[in-house]
């Protein structure tokens, strides 16, 4: 009998076929950007949770990568003997294995007891939560351990960090006791649908859905899909089809050219005709009229920011926003074009150096031109709580926010965008010249997260933070010249040379 890891029974709760696919094609499994950074997030709050449950270090640490199986399930029985707290301890029992991230020993009427708490980054319990730690709690109780209670605990994102490594508080815990031990039998019923999934010669024939996606983006998609017909047109390209794309597909409609249009409206309509006619909308005197009300100097703004879901400056709360970069193209009534820039890589919190940079450079008059306003207005309001003596200059410059997108939204489309209007489709459709894959190194907002986080680690060198730097630097850049050389465009002003 096989016995299976809360993971291959959690991927059988998704889909049985890619249960059978970890288990007999693992090498076509492929993790998105998103969900590899996921697994380091998980990590990093598992250390945290070891600190705060266990503050004089008492505890003991089973690290299976380095024991090895056997050994880590042999040393966990053994401390399950003893009185200290475990982390990742080894558990194996009816068909199937865990690691539970945190036992706490208790003592009840002269009894030892278990507590078990399992950690989870998120910020509130979700469905498969409860899954987890009713395999958790299955594994536990089969192998013999006393279980007393069982809780998962989530981070708090209303928390704030007092700073000096002080995280009590950071983890709320919910009580799951009641709830998991009531799914015995239901985790049985998981293990041998599990056997009888993996044992068969033949990969399920399950069609790709919604469940592909849901709770997880399954690594398997790519092949699942392999043999769906392509469509020239998508149908997803079409804005904003969400769950209606679904329920074509359910038709047998997958490309564009077999949508009615009386279930569109005006905007899916104009991406369906030029999409298909291939060839280029562009309302030039609607936009030229929508920007004829702001007149120069103008200023071309864009912001990147950094989230933690453990916060490492005081004063902050879990993945809470913070603006450690901005580029400002600003355009005289002359049609002088400069450029300033702010970048902080030392480490410390750098939104207070942040928005003095920003109130400085953005002057005290002019149209304050973004791309998507709710992203940087949301963020100087948030500066502007936080810095009090900052809060007049920033809101209003925010009250001379003009944002971009809307105008592109309703007076430009490409095919090449593919129903999108994201700054990195619209760009290089207008000014073709101007493309942000030739950039290198950082090339979009999550590779610029991940950028800084390398360049402030302890470890990166000199020489390796100064690539890091430029790189930052050109990225956010081209952010705020594509937006002068689209203003350019939809302003009917190729009079100036930018």
């Amino acid at each position: 009998m096989r016995t299976f890891s809360k993971s291959k029974l959690l991927a059988l709760r998704q889909c049985p076929k890619r249960l059978w696919l970890e288990i007999h094609r693992p090498h076509l499994r492929e993790d998105s950007a998103a969900t590899q950074a996921s697994f380091q997030i998980g990590h990093q709050v598992g250390d945290i949770a070891r600190r705060i449950y266990d503050p004089e270090g008492l505890g003991a640490v089973i690290d299976v990568q380095s024991e090895g199986f056997a050994r880590a399930f042999k040393r966990s029985a053994e401390l399950l003997d003893s009185d200290q707290p475990i982390f990742e301890a080894g558990l194996n029992a009816a068909g199937a294995l865990a690691f539970a991230d945190v036992m706490l020993p208790e003592q009840i009427d002269g009894k030892k007891v278990w507590r078990m708490v399992e950690v989870k980054s998120s910020t509130s319990v979700k469905d498969y939560h409860r899954d987890d730690v009713a395999v958790q709690a299955f594994v536990a109780q089969s192998a013999g351990v006393t279980l007393q209670s069982v809780a998962l605990a989530h981070i708090d994102s209303s928390w704030t960090y007092p700073g000096n490594g002080d995280y009590n508080g950071l983890l709320k815990e919910n009580d799951l006791t009641a709830e998991t031990f009531s799914r015995t039998e239901e985790v049985k019923a998981w293990i041998t649908e599990a056997q009888l999934v993996s044992a068969s010669p033949v990969e399920p024939l399950i069609e790709i859905g919604s469940h592909c996606e849901t709770p997880f983006a399954c690594g398997f998609y790519d092949y699942c899909s392999r043999d769906q017909p392509k469509p020239e047109h998508p149908v997803y390209w079409l804005p904003y089809i969400g769950a209606k794309a679904r329920e074509l597909a359910t038709q047998g409609v997958i490309d564009l050219r077999d949508v009615p249009d009386d279930m569109l409206n005006a905007r899916q309509q104009r991406v369906k005709a030029h999409t298909l006619t291939n060839t280029v909308y562009f309302d030039a005197v609607g936009a030229s009229a929508d920007l004829a009300v702001h007149s120069l100097p103008a200023y071309f703004l864009d912001f990147e920011t950094i989230q933690f879901a453990v916060p490492i400056w005081k004063g902050t709360r879990p993945y809470q926003q913070h603006t450690f970069q901005f580029s400002l193209h600003t355009l005289s009534v002359t049609g002088q074009l400069d450029h300033t820039d702010f970048l902080d890589l030392t480490g410390n919190d750098p939104t207070e150096s942040f928005a003095l940079a920003l109130v400085a450079a953005c002057g005290q008059s002019g149209p304050v031109y973004v791309y998507n306003a709710a992203f940087e207005t949301g963020r100087m309001s948030e500066l502007a709580i936080r810095y009090p003596q900052f809060k007049p200059a920033l809101l209003a410059i925010n009250d001379r926010v003009i944002d971009l997108l809307p105008i592109a939204r309703e007076r430009f489309y490409h095919p090449s965008q593919q129903g999108s209007w994201s700054i990195k489709k619209v760009l290089p459709a207008v000014v073709p010249e101007l493309r942000y894959d030739a950039l290198d190194g950082v090339k979009d907002g999550g590779m610029a997260m991940q950028a800084f986080i390398e360049a402030i680690h302890s470890d990166t060198s000199h020489e390796r933070k100064s690539v890091i730097e430029q790189q930052l630097l050109a990225y956010c850049k081209l952010d705020t010249y594509a937006m002068v050389r689209l203003w350019q465009v939809f302003a009917g002003r190729t009079d100036l040379r930018l």
